[in-house]
């Protein structure tokens, strides 16, 4: 009897309408927040090498030359992810979509996966 309710528990029986707000709001945490702070940290890492190597003497200077040569490529690797992951969105096709459309089989073609007419979904088999 428990594993017929365990779903219920777990709340796993919940439209995919829960688990798309999940993964969208994640993404948009990603995009918007994590992003961001990562490129400005990396910048951060970059300046504080040029601060050690301006300002120091000796074993100071490598430090801060090590410090900007990691920064840099912090920089561009963040940059080449950043460029690969648009540049394999637009060839797939992917594009700014908030969603990805969900296929389903019967039901009426004329609604998206949103329900509204018009969401740029267009079925397949027409």
């Amino acid at each position: 009897m428990g594993f017929i309710t365990l779903p219920l528990l777990v709340k796993a029986q919940e439209p995919l309408g829960g688990t798309y707000r999940f993964f969208f709001q994640a993404n948009n945490i990603v995009s918007n927040y994590l992003v961001p702070i990562a490129f400005t940290l990396a910048l951060l890492v970059f300046f504080w090498g040029i601060v050690k190597y301006i300002w120091g003497e000796g074993h100071g200077k490598d430090d801060g030359r090590k410090i900007m040569i990691w920064g840099v490529i912090a920089l561009f690797v963040m940059s080449s992810i950043w460029g690969i992951i648009y540049f394999l969105r637009r060839e797939v096709g992917i594009g700014d979509q908030p969603y990805m459309p969900i296929p389903t089989i019967g039901g009426d073609s004329s609604s998206g996966p949103t329900g509204k007419a018009g969401d740029g979904y267009t079925d397949p088999i027409k």
